[in-house]
């Protein structure tokens, strides 16, 4: 059996230092539709993030997001600048699904919340897995700023050196 096709799709986040997790919720946005809509935050809505201070400009974070997809051959997509977590999704009334993880999951909620307020039908919900690190739960933009992790989820050496010096 095939997977399921949509036309429309739309995925979001600020995809700083675009890890295996980010290519991961990419991938399957464009397994499942013909285009994806994809939101970038802003530089004005990170700001709040931890270590916000460290997150690559919206100009940076756009390219590298544009090399990914050209790399991989992914052609028909349309990247949009959001301000808000909710984006453009409760506006384009021909998306179907939205592809998260499971820790982005509740937004996904909060945008068919949205949709219907405006009279617009629920997206389906695509929820793939989050991407183990080696050293945690999860491989996340978080862990990479704080210097922790590499965008594969390798610890770095710093990290590796601290955790030998509390063994002993």
């Amino acid at each position: 059996m095939g997977v399921k096709r949509y036309g429309k799709v739309v995925v979001g986040g600020t995809f700083d230092r675009l890890h295996l997790g980010h290519k991961a919720l990419l991938r399957k946005a464009f397994e499942v539709g013909r285009k994806v809509y994809i939101g970038l935050t802003s530089d004005e809505m990170v700001r709040n993030k931890p270590y916000s201070e460290r997150i690559l400009p919206y100009g940076v974070r756009l390219m590298d997001l544009l090399k990914f997809l050209d790399v991989n051959g992914y052609r028909d997509y349309r990247i949009m600048k959001i301000h808000t977590a909710i984006g453009f999704a409760d506006r384009i009334k021909s998306l179907e699904a939205i592809v998260v993880s499971e820790e982005t999951f509740k937004g996904a909620l909060i945008v068919n919340r949205a949709r219907e307020e405006r009279g617009l039908r629920k997206l389906d919900i695509i929820k793939i897995p989050l991407v183990k690190s080696y050293i945690g739960p999860r491989i996340s933009s978080t862990l990479i700023r704080a210097g922790l992790i590499d965008t594969f989820g390798r610890p770095l050496k710093s990290e590796i050196k601290g955790r030998r010096e509390l063994r002993r």
